[in-house]
């Protein structure tokens, strides 16, 4: 990999000049005695082939399941600490509130008649971190990709991308899940296979074959949920009944995209009153006023350097904890666009970073927003990098972690609430 040039090198330059003096995201990290940070990575530990026989340059399925890292909390780095072996694709994880469960998305798993995927729950071990199956239910539809709880404890929200729809599965008082209490299926027509506000010379196409649901979460009230379909260039809003665990639709129904841009992630700033959608095929970010469900477009933005030509696959976005940045993968360009967030909630362009490898699927901030660790996917890595919180920018800190095809991580602080 030829390393980052131009404006890229100049902010690399700044952010590493900065890094050791600026005030960190979340404060000083505490004392945490001997209690590990914990990190689960989800990979790829089997093809999508089955899932989607016509699909073209899969991932390999170097993944072995769910790796298992003790995190330094002082420099980031992560020491191998076990694999809970899985051949199906855990690709997306979530831990609840108590820190007691983890959940995975089963990708690849195929359950029943109609094929399903899977979400399964562990148990976690409250000193050292491994897991335990508790259980395993169906995903509401073929290929999960996405899960998150509900505010409530009570829920688990389910993203089904090759099923195009969505799922709600119930959270029992141990922490295993129920069969879905509702699961919505996309209907719509499919966007044009050329972005509208794609790059020049761009060739990109991922998801305009079909209806692909990619992401669903609820608004920090919990009373209203969204979620995106990729296909047909809408992210979707539904009132939710925290009761039954049902969906309904809001009024309007959904906010639309530009067609072909193919909305993947989301993410709410931490007002609750502005979110930042990502484009996969556009390499775009949008800014929406969010009240009480429904969503206005505000602006538009690349996620992109100025003057960039040619294929990119945007993947995941996130909002520094202190709503100041906003960060944004791009695969192919192999980047982490970083944006400043202005007073009335748009964004500028300040910069990227190189992620040190290819095709990053995710990043994730650490409990302390001090470190940033990206998932390079077809790098088999995890790549480390800590955070300025003055400038927002990002500095290499040589840790890498070797994991076959990682798509996500989610800690667990084990010195929180001990």
């Amino acid at each position: 990999m030829t390393p980052p040039t131009r404006s890229r090198r100049r902010f690399l330059k700044t952010s590493a000049a900065l890094v050791g003096s600026a005030p960190l995201l979340g404060g000083a990290s505490r004392a945490a005695g001997d209690a590990p940070l914990i990190a689960y990575v989800g990979t790829f530990s089997s093809p999508l082939r089955d899932v989607l026989p016509t699909q073209v340059d899969l991932p390999p399925g170097n993944g072995r399941g769910i790796h298992i890292f003790r995190v330094d909390r002082a420099t980031g780095s992560m020491e191998p600490a076990g694999v809970h072996e899985m051949g199906t694709s855990p690709s997306r994880l979530v831990v609840n509130a108590a820190g007691t469960v983890l959940y995975s998305t089963n990708e690849t798993d195929r359950v029943g008649d109609d094929r399903q995927g899977s979400v399964a729950a562990f148990a976690i071990d409250r000193a050292t971190g491994a897991l335990t199956l508790l259980n395993s239910v169906k995903s509401g539809g073929a290929g999960p990709t996405h899960a998150d709880i509900h505010p409530s404890g009570r829920f688990l929200l389910v993203a089904n991308y090759f099923g195009g729809s969505v799922a709600v599965l119930p959270i029992h008082a141990d922490g295993r899940l129920g069969e879905a209490t509702d699961v919505q299926v996309d209907e719509g027509e499919v966007g044009p296979r050329r972005a509208t506000n794609a790059p020049r010379g761009s060739f990109a196409f991922s998801g305009h074959d079909r209806t692909h649901a990619h992401m669903i979460q609820a608004d920090p009230s919990g009373k209203f949920a969204l979620h995106v379909d990729l296909g047909l260039d809408r992210i979707y809003s539904w009132k939710f009944d925290d009761q039954a665990g049902m969906l309904t639709p809001n009024d309007p129904p959904f906010a639309t995209l530009p067609p072909g841009d193919g909305p993947r992630h989301f993410h709410f700033h931490p007002n609750g009153r502005w979110l930042y959608s990502i484009q996969e095929e556009g390499s775009t970010i949008v800014l929406f006023d969010h009240d009480a469900g429904r969503l206005t477009r505000r602006q538009t933005i690349s996620s992109l350097p100025p003057g960039y030509a040619g294929s990119n696959f945007t993947s995941e976005i996130l909002v520094s904890p202190d709503g100041r940045f906003v960060y944004a993968g791009n695969r192919l360009h192999d980047s982490i666009g970083i944006f400043a967030v202005g007073p009335d909630g748009a964004l500028t362009y300040v910069g990227e970073e190189w992620t040190r490898g290819n095709y990053p699927r995710s990043f994730t901030l650490d409990p302390t927003g001090r470190f940033l660790y990206c998932c390079n996917q077809r790098a088999d890595h995890v790549a480390v990098f800590r955070v300025d919180g003055r400038s927002g920018g990002l500095a290499f800190t040589g840790h890498y972690a070797p994991v076959g095809n990682p798509s996500h991580v989610a800690f667990l602080d084990l010195a929180a609430g001990s």
